[in-house]
């Protein structure tokens, strides 16, 4: 490592978990195979004189060769590449509490951030395992994900330290590419050609996001190239699906009757919907390191189950439960998104949202066409509704409409007062 590359790396280091770049000898590098990591794959190598053990995680990301992306990442020099299928982990562990959280942050639902926590965990989990002393990430300085993987790495390995070359090699995408041409690293470009930056892609089971390019012009309408999984609505199709989904406390079980594991149902649900141009999110996002940023959303599968999922529930739970638990909601969604998997809250949060799914078991028909979901049926045996009183055809019973002008006097009495207190 040269004098200069050290002094500058080392002027950077301001907390406790950031590595001493004499103190680095072999780094486990989560690796994807694109850009940013392939160029770092070989950065790390002439900056730090280091031994680099590489991990990929398959998370459902769709289009992956991962016999590739473990032989590119051979060629360039890593002692080796560990794949790790994590579909199913992912799916239970992440997606499903997601799910009974109904996770929104802002309008899109989370989907990067339930990611990066278990990327980070199999990353200290293989970090041990081959003798790595420093983990490295592909994260920038602008984003959350560095937070989310530093966080997680600071919380269950404090023996372990982090580099994140983006943040430091002052190099943007334009100067990777050149890099990458000048030590012969392939380019696998998603927008066209190989001198072009391409997009900067994040993806698995439950979504998938663009940044980079037009999509930072805030006056630039969506480029179709940018939709590598959806269908855009103008070319979806001209008849409608609806897709019926059946739920077992609070679990997605089956789908038009057949009973699937989870990670299947995820992958048809996402196929059908993004058949059908369901689940485009373009987003002003407010991260958590105090930028605006726009993003492009794909999520097909989420924008389909989180609703069909909350309209069960809110069936099923009393008006007071309904709208205590969207407190907590925004509550659950805004601690993951933060990077903050690991805390406590998050882990309560979890016991009260099981414990109102206990009840969640129903099948929910949603209508896909256009770029649309819609729920069109519902039906629980545990639903808190009774045709009979709902019905206007019908009085007596459990309800009577005779009793309304009581309650309603009550009801508004501390209104009424107080208005002719402030008015009269």
């Amino acid at each position: 490592m040269s004098e200069d590359s050290k002094a500058q790396i080392t002027t950077f280091r301001t907390a406790s978990y950031e590595a001493d770049p004499a103190a680095v000898h072999r780094v486990l590098l989560l690796y994807s195979g694109g850009l940013d990591t392939s160029v770092m794959l070989k950065w790390i190598q002439d900056e730090y004189s280091a031994e680099v053990v590489c991990l990929t995680v398959n998370l459902g990301q769709p289009g992956e060769d991962y016999a590739v992306i473990e032989d590119k990442a051979l060629r360039l020099g890593a002692l080796e590449c560990n794949v790790v299928d994590a579909r199913e982990e992912f799916a239970r562990e992440y997606v499903l509490p997601a799910i009974k959280a109904n996770a929104l942050y802002g309008d899109y639902p989370l989907f990067t951030a339930l990611g990066r926590p278990l990327i980070a965990k199999l990353a200290v989990e293989y970090a041990r395992k081959t003798g790595c002393d420093t983990i490295a990430h592909g994260c920038t300085g602008k984003g959350n994900d560095q937070v989310r993987i530093e966080a997680t790495v600071a919380t269950l390995a404090p023996e372990l330290k982090v580099i994140a070359p983006v943040r430091s090699w002052q190099m943007g995408r334009e100067e990777e590419i050149a890099y990458a041409h000048e030590h012969g690293i392939p380019i696998k470009s998603s927008g066209g050609a190989e001198s072009e930056a391409p997009y900067s892609i994040d993806d698995n089971l439950w979504g998938r996001s663009s940044e980079g390019r037009w999509i930072e012009d805030l006056d630039h309408a969506p480029q179709d190239d940018v939709f590598q999984l959806v269908t855009p609505p103008e070319r979806a199709p001209d008849e409608a699906e609806v897709l019926e989904i059946e739920f077992e406390r609070g679990v997605p079980v089956a789908l038009g009757g057949e009973r699937l594991e989870l990670v299947e149902l995820l992958e048809r649900v996402a196929a059908a919907g993004a058949r059908h141009g369901v689940g485009i999110v373009d987003h002003i996002e407010d991260r958590i390191v105090g930028l605006k940023v726009r993003d492009i959303y794909e999520v097909p599968a989420a924008a389909i189950l989180l609703p069909a999922h909350r309209e069960l529930e809110r069936l099923v739970c009393t008006i007071h439960q309904n709208q205590f638990k969207a407190g907590l909601e925004r509550q659950w969604a805004y601690l993951v998104y933060a990077g903050l998997w690991w805390e406590p809250l998050r882990a309560d949060l979890d016991a009260y949202m099981e414990h109102v799914n206990e009840l969640v078991s129903g099948t929910v028909g949603i209508k896909l066409f256009k770029g649309h979901a819609r729920v069109v049926t519902r039906s629980a045996p545990g639903a808190v509704y009774d045709a009979s009183l709902a019905s206007f055809a019908e009085s007596g019973g459990l309800f009577s409409q005779t009793a309304s002008p009581g309650f309603i006097e009550l009801w508004s009495l501390q209104s009424r007062m107080a208005w002719r207190l402030h008015n009269e």
